[in-house]
């Protein structure tokens, strides 16, 4: 196995301790899931840069890749639901949308078709990111004590400045992740209107 599908293989171990310090209570256990989550993003950046650079693309990594991203993006949404730290209907949005792409994407190799990712898909697992990185900010920062305070807790509009900046980032992460969606499903409607 080479090291970009060996970083593909680690962000699915490394989704798992996300959970596992999202929800076992130990100290220190929100700021660990901020710090596996990291990890985990910053694997699916080097692994396509790796394989790209050094012409290490497989089949096993164009399928897994993207697997593994949404498996990882995917879970942290949901978790934030039983955490309530998002609306649940913006995570049925957000998973929702993932799924439909995936369909769509499975229907186009059934055809031997290759749908390239947009720019605007890129945009939406930016905002994604973002969203979730600043959830788990506000999830952590209380466990960091007067550093925490210090950094994350400096009022905007009458609560901590992280909370305002996490709330509006899931907003925006919506917003994207369904315009993203829509646009994508109407540039390749020939590829399921033609089946209908």
């Amino acid at each position: 196995m080479n090291l970009p599908n060996q970083l593909t293989v680690s962000r699915f171990a490394l989704t798992g301790l996300f959970w596992v310090a999202a929800f076992v209570p130990f100290p220190g256990n929100r700021s660990w899931a901020l710090v596996l989550f990291g990890l985990a993003s910053l694997t699916d950046f080097l692994d396509g840069k790796i394989a790209r650079e050094r012409k290490l693309i497989t089949a096993f990594g164009t399928l897994m890749d993207p697997l593994a991203d949404k498996i990882l993006t995917c879970s942290a949404f949901i978790a934030f639901i039983e955490l309530r730290q998002i609306e649940a209907w913006m995570v049925a949005v957000i998973v929702g949308r993932e799924l439909a792409i995936t369909g769509l994407r499975l229907l186009a190799a059934s055809k031997n078709v290759v749908l390239a990712a947009e720019r605007l898909g890129k945009h939406k697992t930016v905002s994604q990111i973002t969203t979730i990185l600043a959830t788990l900010l506000v999830m952590s920062y209380p466990q960091w004590g007067s550093v925490g305070e210090a950094l994350f807790a400096w009022p905007v509009l009458g609560r901590p400045w992280i909370v305002t900046f996490a709330q509006a980032t899931q907003w925006v992460a919506v917003t994207l992740t369904l315009y993203s969606g829509a646009t994508y499903l109407w540039r390749n409607r020939h590829l399921y209107l033609q089946d209908m």
